[in-house]
């Protein structure tokens, strides 16, 4: 049987990483490092991403951008290879980067594809031998390490490995979930998964939300909100959102899904509701307020008209009703208008799915690994890194910000440990 001493099972940006750091930190040693992937053409996520253009990281990367495993856990990964060491470690892959006024970083050439080539480029420069089209079936513990069992080739024999085998967004890509599922056997506990950054579909519904097909096309800047059966803000996300022919995306409604989606997973019987606010007002009485100066300044204008300088004209007319002046408006009327400006109902009826999703939200349970090495505390002489993990970020390059930070830590760390 073949041996090598360190495996790392998946090349996507958190292997790829895994595998150049592993690379550097174990030259001069005679250590011979294998990085495997099921995909004959490496890197589809990457190349996908951004637009095409690979968003790389973000200006200001904090825990609190991220959901999932413990904040402080988080938060020392992100500590041990911060934003400022991926724009140095970039610059020295030959990949200037560029700040744009979002916050976000991508390279200077506008193209993803130079990010991968980079990568893959320094990969072989450190002496790591890559192996594309190399299907791994399942991962077992031995005496001396662990053995990886392929689709069609014979098995393979490694002293350390490292999982960074994404989760289950965009499968196209390879990441099917498989590698969930070799931890679950390897003894790590699997936190429940939903689709993270994807779209949302609307269904059609009684009352202005449940007109959203009217407005495909229409981009606005808006206030989204998860809500409690009670009404209450479980979580809030602003930003710009897009309807289109099944619901919404755009940055706002990416942030929010795996608030509304986790809260469908985790209480079903709770019905958590979406709702669109302007982001003018931060609750009822705001708006309510601007109603009452609207109606004193102009009591003749229309209500449509008014509700045209917040909103587009289509999505304008939907709530202002009837045509109406300001000043002849119902109290009733005015109370549900003043309600559906701050906080209007969608009636969300799930994601997209993972074919859509940017990331996945759950994976193996942040708990039971040892942030300093993302060696696993259930397996040792495993490592775990990327998508894999109980961890999820915004969208702005925060996944990616993730996947270098625990791969480094994880290709590191597997090196160190053999010489331990």
């Amino acid at each position: 049987m073949e041996r090598v001493d360190i495996a790392i099972v998946g090349a996507g940006a958190a292997g790829l990483a895994a595998a150049i750091f592993a690379g550097e930190a174990a030259r001069g040693t005679g250590c011979r490092i294998v990085a495997l992937d099921g995909a004959r053409k490496l890197g589809a996520k990457i190349l996908v991403s951004g637009g095409g253009r690979c968003n790389v990281t973000n200006v200001d990367v904090r825990p609190e951008d991220y959901w999932g495993g413990p904040r402080p856990v988080v938060r020392n990964v992100l500590r041990a290879f911060d934003h400022r060491r991926t724009l140095e470690w970039m610059e020295t892959l030959g990949v200037p980067l560029k700040l744009e006024p979002t916050g976000k970083y991508f390279p200077v050439t506008d193209s993803a594809r130079t990010v991968l080539e980079a990568l893959l480029r320094r990969v072989g420069e450190v002496g790591v031998e890559l192996r594309p089209g190399a299907r791994v079936k399942d991962v077992r513990r031995t005496e001396s390490g662990f053995e990886i069992h392929f689709a069609d080739a014979p098995p393979l024999a490694a002293r350390r490995i490292v999982m960074a085998m994404g989760g289950l967004s965009l499968p196209k890509s390879g990441s099917d979930g498989a590698g969930l599922a070799m931890a679950r056997r390897l003894g790590h506990g699997i936190v429940p998964t939903t689709p993270a950054l994807v779209p949302l579909l609307l269904g059609k519904a009684p009352g202005a939300g449940g007109h959203f097909a009217d407005w495909s096309g229409i981009t606005i800047d808006a206030r989204l909100a998860v809500r409690e059966p009670n009404g209450k803000a479980r979580e809030e996300r602003q930003g710009s959102l897009l309807f289109t022919h099944f619901g919404i995306s755009g940055p706002a409604a990416l942030d929010l899904s795996r608030h509304w989606l986790r809260a469908r997973l985790e209480t079903p019987a709770g019905e958590a509701g979406v709702t669109l606010g302007h982001p003018e007002f931060a609750n009822e009485e705001a708006a309510r307020a601007w109603l009452a100066v609207q109606t004193r300044e102009h009591p003749t204008r229309m209500a449509a008209t008014a509700l045209q300088t917040l909103w587009p004209e289509r999505l304008a007319r939907e709530l202002a009703g009837p045509g109406t002046p300001l000043g002849q408006l119902p109290k009733a009327e005015r109370r549900r208008l003043a309600r559906e400006l701050a906080a209007l109902p969608l009636n969300v009826t799930g994601g997209r799915g993972y074919s859509f999703a940017e990331t996945t939200a759950g994976g193996v349970d942040l708990r039971e690994i040892d942030y300093r090495t993302m060696e696993s505390r259930k397996a040792p002489g495993l490592f775990l890194c990327g998508e894999m993990l109980d961890v999820d970020g915004r969208i702005g390059g925060f996944n990616f910000q993730w996947a270098w930070a625990s791969g480094y830590l994880a290709g590191r760390g597997a090196t160190a440990s053999l010489a331990g």
